[in-house]
């Protein structure tokens, strides 16, 4: 008995599977940190000269990862694949004809695609668009009847509708509090001056010096750069390979004197609290009382915190009138900040240069257990930790649980169906 082998089928359910899975990881890593899609957002208007729209950056940056959430989700299960396949091709016709526009003319140096998780040049993503993803969209639509659906048409809306409010539901969540993962260089554990050194064998940048002699210019060398030789101009220096690059360029903190004092917090063994607010104008004062409860714990035991901000002293001025605020104040880049802690005002615990804590304004502890949550921290007991429970388990339960119930429900559904039609 011949048996042919159908390659058409096999193509789409294997593009149906590298579609469905970088869509699925490509929304959730941008679900995990949506202040940062916003940011990055943010970045995208200002190249393309829409920064009126910077007010909407949460909202796009909320909606783009449910979409590809929802894209992935869709195609792999099968869902109204047409419709399905025909947004896939659509967004992927786009994204690499801006992948393209980035790779070249270079505006957003990171087009964030998989978010602060994995990092690609611009090249890197037009190629991965260009040569895996879109190939694979266009398979896709025009073989999707060939898919095998998980689901029939009767629930299918249900398996729609859900793929789009977990990943905003889960978006909000890390907006509202930390991300359940930070794949930032300010991450609890990390050491601050340890990310910020550089290795004795690290390579070092790679320059040539152009000169000019009688209208001709000429590269060189470090070593055989004409430096003393009168009759050649230098013009410039070009940087021909970078060198090794630390994970953390500059972490600096001005005191009201203009002093930097970043490296003598940083070798504090006591701790160090830092209450980061890239712009104090616009922080929460949700938590004033939590807030100058951790102050008042800071000073009994004689440990430093301050506010490190980018705002002007007038609206420093402004924020300690209105809630009484006596710690000192910091200034440092904005950038830096946000980068620290997505919060707005954020709260951080360092010791010895290493980040202890971090905690959104909405999760500082109240004060009834903020003194014990602290001693904990700054002096961990071998048993801390036991116990606890991957959130990423809890998200996976979350999002497959009710489908696995309505593909249980589904089943049956069909098959009492099936013998109805059969009697």
């Amino acid at each position: 008995m011949n048996h042919t082998v159908d390659y058409k089928k096999i193509t789409v359910e294997i593009c149906r599977i590298i579609l469905g899975v970088t869509f699925i990881f490509s929304g959730i890593v941008k679900a995990v940190d949506p202040v940062g899609g916003a940011l990055k957002i943010e970045d995208y208007f200002g190249a393309f000269g829409l920064t009126a729209f910077n007010r909407l950056a949460l909202i796009v940056s909320l909606n783009l990862s449910a979409f590809e959430f929802l894209l992935g989700v869709c195609i792999l299960a099968a869902v109204y694949r047409r419709l399905t396949t025909i947004c896939m091709l659509a967004m992927m016709s786009f994204m690499t004809l801006l992948t393209l526009y980035l790779a070249i003319f270079n505006p957003v140096h990171d087009c964030g695609c998989f978010g602060d998780a994995i990092k690609l040049t611009n090249w890197q993503t037009f190629f991965k668009n260009f040569i895996v993803l879109l190939p694979a969209s266009v398979a896709a639509f025009v073989y999707h009847k060939k898919m095998t659906p998980l689901f029939t048409r009767e629930v299918q809306w249900f398996v729609l509708l859900f793929a789009y409010c977990f990943p905003m539901a889960f978006s909000y969540y890390n907006y509202s509090h930390l991300p359940i993962s930070d794949f930032r260089q300010f991450k609890i554990g990390a050491n601050i001056p340890q990310l910020m050194s550089f290795p004795e064998d690290a390579p070092q940048d790679e320059y040539q010096y152009i000169y000019e002699k009688n209208g001709e210019k000429q590269a060189f060398t470090p070593e055989t750069a004409p430096a003393g030789d009168d009759a050649w101009k230098f013009v410039e220096a070009k940087l021909v390979k970078q060198g090794y690059v630390p994970s953390i360029a500059t972490f600096d903190l001005y005191d009201a004197n203009g002093d930097n004092i970043a490296e003598e917090l940083l070798a504090n063994e006591k701790g160090v609290f830092l209450l980061v607010s890239p712009h104090i104008e616009k922080a929460s004062d949700k938590r004033i009382d939590e807030i100058n409860n951790v102050y008042d714990y800071a000073v009994e035991r004689d440990m430093p915190f301050y506010c490190a901000t980018s705002s002007t002293q007038e609206n420093i001025d402004a924020w300690i009138n209105n809630n009484g605020a006596e710690y000192p104040f910091l200034t440092a880049d904005d950038v830096t900040l946000k980068t620290m802690i997505r919060a707005n005002p954020g709260l951080v615990l360092l010791k010895s240069g290493t980040v202890v804590a971090k905690w959104h304004f909405n999760d500082i502890p109240p004060q009834d257990e903020a003194n014990a949550v602290i001693d904990s921290l700054l002096n961990p007991s071998d048993e801390k930790g036991a116990g606890e429970t991957n959130p990423w388990l809890l998200v996976v339960c979350c999002f497959t649980l009710p489908l696995l119930l309505v593909w249980i429900y589904d089943f049956f559904r069909n098959v009492r169906s099936r013998r109805k039609k059969d009697e």
